[in-house]
């Protein structure tokens, strides 16, 4: 059955609605976040079909969501969002993703950029060389087993106990890197040896590490409180947990598959395979996800200690210290609180290329954000924009406390091969004043900024929706990849 546009129902410039009539086997509607010109891109791809089918998923709640920068993925939509009743409802990996808690992590300096101008360039080249990048690409940092799985048990706080940053680092990450109720033991031998040496390191793809300056402020109290200020130097991060989680995924894709018939579960696509949130395999999964999540945050709280010892190294004690403005996961699954029918419920809430957006007063804020709201990060595409953007109250009742997470892709990676090459594209940036520092230039070729949808339509969409506030646009300096 297609989709199209006369299928839905408009609720304002911003939301779009597929009737929960729509579709015979659809448990709830399905909710679009976008603007018109958006709306046309989704339609490019199955991401629409990829929503309807999400919506047929037992023991969904209210709607089955999808953000601005949607396209198509495995079994969800990326940019997929759907809040499951933990009694009646079921967990699904291709909900998560394979790069379990792939995410975003901004370290604010307290200098402006043009203050160490003249060392970007040695800035940029240090952390290439300190932070591996790269498919399948290794770490200098090898635990042995027994370590290994205190670091999956115990997230970035692992990390830190070990060494690798600050005490307070862990206050201003999105559950303080770490998920209790990950268990290590249920997380593979394969996938371990998959992650075994890939801590503090990059990968490959959309995967990247920026050199960014602050370009403007769209609102003062919350760039104070999250401690931005204008032509300030800050450094993304934009990385997840390798090949561990993806290891992770495959393995649970397989038991969940051969799972679904002992619970009578019948899907529209395979890709969406799930069990019982309850159930053995069900609770399996979820375990062996929060330790792929802590893997994530300990991977970026690696990579947060090697870009420290190379700011010291290259601009020495005189340029401050780098500290973490926030860290936030946008492929996961995590039991939260939301009001179904008026009643205070517990949901196993999947985000899949889509980022927690608490509003203030949340208590699992930081007490320093608790005023404002969470901050939000969203990357943009290489050679535009990243922005920061601060959570709402409201976006509890639209989104389950969610914003997009990226500028979402328009074009596929072999697409955008076909069209542009790295070396071209890299002299193109370097024409806009931005350093490029990457291994593969066929890898660069597939982030091409047109290989992506507009960033500032994607975060006007968000902002306009009411699902987070503009904060901050940063601009790129110098590109880090694989």
């Amino acid at each position: 059955m297609n989709i199209t546009k006369n299928d839905l129902k408009k609720i304002n410039d911003f939301v779009w609605e597929i009737p929960k009539s729509f579709r015979a086997d659809m448990r709830a509607p399905a909710r679009i976040f976008a603007t018109e010109k958006l709306l046309e891109e989704i339609f490019r791809d199955r991401s629409m079909e990829q929503l309807v089918n999400v919506a047929t998923l037992p023991g969904i709640q209210k709607h089955a969501l999808v953000m601005p920068d949607a396209h198509e993925g495995y079994g969800f939509p990326i940019g997929g969002v759907a809040a499951m009743d933990l009694d009646e409802g079921v967990i699904s990996p291709g909900g998560i993703g394979y790069d379990i808690n792939c995410g975003v992590r901004l370290l604010r300096s307290p200098v402006k950029w043009f203050e160490v101008e003249d060392k970007l360039e040695e800035l940029a080249t240090e952390i290439y060389h300190a932070v591996p990048s790269g498919l399948g690409r290794g770490g200098r940092l090898v635990f042995d087993k027994n370590k290994f799985d205190l670091m999956l048990g115990g997230g970035a706080g692992y990390l830190v106990e070990e060494g690798f940053g600050k005490e307070n680092d862990v206050l201003h990450l999105e559950a303080q890197g770490n998920l209790s109720q990950a268990d290590p033991s249920l997380v593979s031998n394969e996938a371990k040896r998959r992650g075994k040496d890939q801590l503090g390191t990059l990968g490959s793809g959309n995967h990247f590490l920026e050199v960014q300056r602050v370009d403007e402020i769209f609102e003062e109290t919350a760039a104070k409180a999250f401690g931005l200020f204008k032509d300030q130097l800050v450094i993304l991060i934009h990385t997840g947990s390798r090949g561990l989680g993806h290891q992770i995924a495959t393995d649970y894709i397989r038991l969940m598959m051969s799972a679904m018939p002992k619970y009578g579960i019948v899907l529209p696509d395979r890709e969406l395979a799930c069990a019982p949130f309850r159930s053995p395999e069900g609770q399996k999964y979820f375990a062996a996800m929060c330790a792929g999540a802590n893997f994530a945050w300990a991977n970026r709280q690696t990579i947060t200690h090697w870009i420290r010892e190379s700011w010291r190294k290259v601009l020495g004690d005189l340029s401050g210290e780098l500290e973490i403005v926030y860290d936030v996961a946008h492929n996961i699954a995590k039991i939260e609180r939301y009001k179904i029918d008026g009643k205070e419920k517990e949901l196993c809430v999947h985000r899949k290329g889509a980022t927690r957006a608490f509003g203030a007063g949340n208590s699992e804020l930081p007490d320093d954000y608790k005023g404002v709201g969470q901050p939000v990060l969203i990357p943009g595409s290489m050679g535009t924009a990243s922005y920061v953007l601060v959570g709402t109250n409201e976006s509890a009742g639209l989104s389950f406390s969610t914003s997009c997470h990226g500028a979402g892709r328009r074009m596929s990676r072999h697409g955008a091969k076909k069209i542009w090459r790295g070396s071209d594209l890299k002299k193109q940036l370097e024409a806009q004043g931005i350093i490029v520092r990457a291994g593969s230039m066929s890898g660069l070729a597939e982030e091409a900024p047109l290989a992506y949808k507009d960033v500032e339509e994607v975060v006007g969409a968000v902002h306009g929706a009411g699902l987070a506030k503009k904060v901050a646009r940063l601009k790129p300096l110098a590109v880090i990849k694989g």
